[in-house]
């Protein structure tokens, strides 16, 4: 199921408590191991960080506290942690909040059980998941973003030098900015899953980026991913 030792360590994070414990149910009986489940925004980040999931299945509509103020936060305490987004709402607006606030992917509550659980999967490893159709909308955000830089982005030029990525780090930066995910950059440069990951974990490393957004942002601010 996955490279790392042992099980994926899931948490459920829905305010509907049937929805929440038939997610569980489902993670549970494919394999995943769920450390721990959710019902509100301030239970969520208290238990995450008790529970130290790889992955957050998180619903954005939750009491006490929204749900793309818990990815933040908990995402914030640990750059390691990948968060799954299911939500009801597929409006424009829902989606790139969630990614703004460091979700690794947007999946509709609509999607299939197998979908879910082959997303849980990707989401693990740090492929970006998005429901068909949410992908292209994301992309385009980081476009937009990247041609109208955050204030202070003007002094990256000041910088003395940029990091000297290898040409395959730059190869799979490339890649990366045109929304591959990692299997499909890993066939097309015909080299191993895990490479294409300590490719990008050096990548990371190299630029002090802390996840794929700011990776993908970084690449379309340098036009990769027009190359």
């Amino acid at each position: 199921m996955s490279a790392q030792q042992g099980p994926i360590k899931v948490m459920v994070v829905d305010d509907h408590p049937m929805w929440r414990d038939a997610v569980a149910r489902d993670l549970a009986e494919a394999g995943f191991e769920v450390v721990a489940t959710a019902g509100d925004g301030d239970q969520a980040v208290r238990r995450a960080k008790a529970a130290a999931p790889d992955v957050l299945v998180l619903d954005l509509n939750l009491p006490a506290k929204p749900g793309v103020q818990v990815c933040k936060e908990l995402v914030a305490h640990n750059p390691a942690l990948r968060v799954l987004v299911l939500s009801a709402s597929g409006e424009h607006a829902d989606v790139l909040e969630a990614v703004k606030s460091g979700a690794t992917g947007y999946l509709l509550k609509s999607a299939s059980t197998e979908e879910l659980l082959d997303a849980v999967c990707r989401t693990a490893v740090g492929d970006p998941v998005f429901t068909p159709g949410l992908a292209g909308l994301v992309l385009g955000e980081y476009r937009r973003l990247a041609a109208d830089p955050a204030p202070g982005a003007a002094t990256d030029a000041d910088e003395p030098k940029a990091p000297r990525l290898t040409d395959r780090e730059t190869e799979v930066l490339r890649l990366v900015a045109k929304g591959l995910g990692y299997k499909q950059i890993a066939e097309r440069l015909v080299i191993s899953h895990r490479t294409v990951q300590n490719h990008v974990q050096n990548t990371l490393g190299k630029l002090q980026l802390h996840n794929r957004v700011e990776l993908v942002r970084y690449a379309i601010e340098r036009g990769l991913d027009e190359e």
